[in-house]
């Protein structure tokens, strides 16, 4: 063989090898993946609904790896702060974000939002989605059902008051969805989270709250807050004693707060892939479907695409809401 030869054989062999690495690559991050801990931005402080899913499906997706997947907490504005943070990490399949509802409504309440949810993120899967209650504290609201609760607030305009997990947030929505319905008034106060909002309730500092059941379950069974109605087509799991809004005068009122995994833009799709294979497997556990009955849910079966257009339809349909009901940020 002559040198010429030799050293284009050798050349091609080295191609062949530079390409069997880069097909094996994708294998290789897929098996090794992760190699480090991932960490989970959730938009809100602790306590809130996101932070109530999340916590026990990435303590579950740990113990199954063996590899530490960490809550960051970072709330503020309604949480897009956190979604901004998301947004731009680097896509190297080690942060992932867990947002909700909210942040289909946001682009219709932040015009200036740094981030696009649509675009920048890759759609992983959706965690659940719960019906919204709405809750009273007992000692401050003597209603106990949801045709007693109109009477009062259409006898007493503005006496009332609602929390929310801040501005522009399914909790706000919600509240601003209900008065338009029910032609009444009751008074906004943005929390920034369902946490802090929800621990408000609890102590009385504010008069009611439409929540996201998830949120709200614990503080239900524990009697420290009072739920009135729940606003979906039929009674939830884990409370079949709870009426819906349309059992209580009001069928139009149907709000779910749902919650989902996102990657910012350009991940892996070997990191996406993993991440949907550990979640399933997770959420098709008996120990998560029992949690998730107890939280007032069922366990989802939305991925990837189907679950971007289904956040999509979500973008339009709240800012008709929001345009019907001439929400604003408070």
């Amino acid at each position: 063989m002559t040198r010429h030869r030799l050293a284009l054989s050798r050349r091609q062999l080295l191609a062949a090898a530079a390409l069997g690495a880069v097909a094996a690559a994708p294998a290789a991050f897929a098996q090794g993946w992760p190699t480090k801990p991932v960490t989970i931005v959730v938009p809100f402080p602790p306590g809130g609904g996101t932070d109530a899913f999340a916590r026990p499906l990435f303590a579950a997706i740990t113990k199954n790896t063996g590899r530490q997947f960490v809550i960051d907490n970072k709330g503020g504005a309604g949480g897009t702060l956190g979604a901004s943070v998301a947004a731009k990490a680097a896509p190297d399949g080690y942060t992932f974000f867990m947002g909700a509802v909210h942040h289909a409504i946001a682009p219709s309440m932040y015009p200036k939002l740094d981030y696009d949810i649509l675009t920048d993120f890759v759609p992983v899967g959706l965690v659940s989605s719960v019906p919204q209650v709405i809750v009273v504290n007992p000692q401050k609201v003597a209603a106990t059902t949801l045709p007693q609760l109109l009477e009062f607030i259409r006898k007493n305009p503005g006496k009332l008051n609602y929390a929310s997990a801040g501005n522009g947030t399914s909790h706000h929505l919600a509240g601003e969805l209900f008065k338009l319905q029910t032609k009444t008034f009751i008074t906004h106060i943005p929390y920034r989270g369902a946490g802090p909002a929800l621990q408000d309730l609890v102590a009385g500092q504010v008069d009611m709250m439409f929540d996201g059941l998830g949120s709200s379950a614990a503080h239900i069974k524990a009697g420290r807050i009072r739920a009135i109605a729940v606003a979906a087509d039929k009674r939830a799991p884990g409370f079949p004693d709870l009426p819906t809004a349309a059992e209580g005068g009001v069928p139009t009122y149907k709000v779910a707060t749902w919650y989902g995994i996102w990657a910012p833009k350009g991940t892996p799709r070997e990191a996406i892939e993993r991440m949907q294979a550990e979640m399933r497997k997770a959420l098709e556990s008996d120990e998560l479907r029992a949690q998730w009955t107890q939280l007032g849910t069922e366990t989802p079966n939305l991925w990837g695409e189907q679950f971007g257009a289904f956040v999509a339809s979500e973008v339009k349909r709240w800012a008709e809401v929001v345009k019907s009901s001439g929400a604003k940020l408070d």
